[in-house]
């Protein structure tokens, strides 16, 4: 399992036009940080930076376990969630047969998947097609996908922003679970996440 997440130095630019340079950020197992700064500052680039999607102008993204360095290919494939602007999801599936084949994909199993379902109140809404869900029942679905199949790094990109009051709160209690497992969490954020955070600014 992932215990370190090394951004060293890392600059990343947008055509001819440099976002952000010279970050430096060590996450360790059980902390969350929170990257916040202005629209177009760089806080989604930087989440498909770590996550490999986003090859950065300088600078290096190195993981590590227990047991020392953990390849960058491996780490991503293997340690990683990543949930984007958009959820991600195929509109003609249903929500089941998303959450399902997701979550196997991700070496989840059908069992995890249903526990899921259930952690984020989803159960009534798995044999409609996505395209049927709300903006807040298709993010509900998407973050559901963390829990089915547990991942050591989150990487969210505003994953709240969908979501009413009651629905936060109930995912900063998932969040929090996962810090207490030893889970790491890079998230980018307008508002505060509901759990205790680290804040990196992003731009300044």
């Amino acid at each position: 399992m992932l215990r370190v997440v090394l951004i060293k130095d890392l600059a990343i630019s947008r055509g001819e036009r440099t976002l952000f340079s010279g970050l430096n950020l060590t996450l360790n197992a059980g902390e969350a940080a929170a990257l916040v700064g202005r629209n177009g500052a760089g806080k989604t680039s930087l989440l498909r930076a770590v996550a490999g999607l986003l090859r950065p102008m300088a600078g290096t993204v190195t993981f590590e376990s227990a047991n020392g360095p953990v390849e960058a290919d491996a780490a991503r494939a293997e340690q990683l969630h990543l949930l984007g602007h958009h959820d991600g999801l195929k509109a003609s599936r249903t929500a089941w047969e998303e959450l399902r084949f997701q979550t196997l994909w991700t070496g989840g199993t059908e069992d995890s998947a249903r526990a899921a379902a259930k952690r984020f109140d989803l159960i009534r809404l798995l044999d409609l097609e996505v395209r049927r869900l709300s903006a807040g029942q298709r993010r509900r679905l998407a973050l559901a996908r963390l829990a089915a199949s547990p991942r050591a790094l989150w990487l969210l990109d505003e994953p709240m922003a969908p979501l009413d009051a009651t629905q936060r709160e109930a995912f900063g209690v998932v969040m929090a679970e996962h810090l207490a497992g030893g889970g790491m969490i890079l998230a980018s954020v307008h508002d505060p996440l509901p759990i205790p955070a680290r804040t990196v600014e992003i731009g300044a």
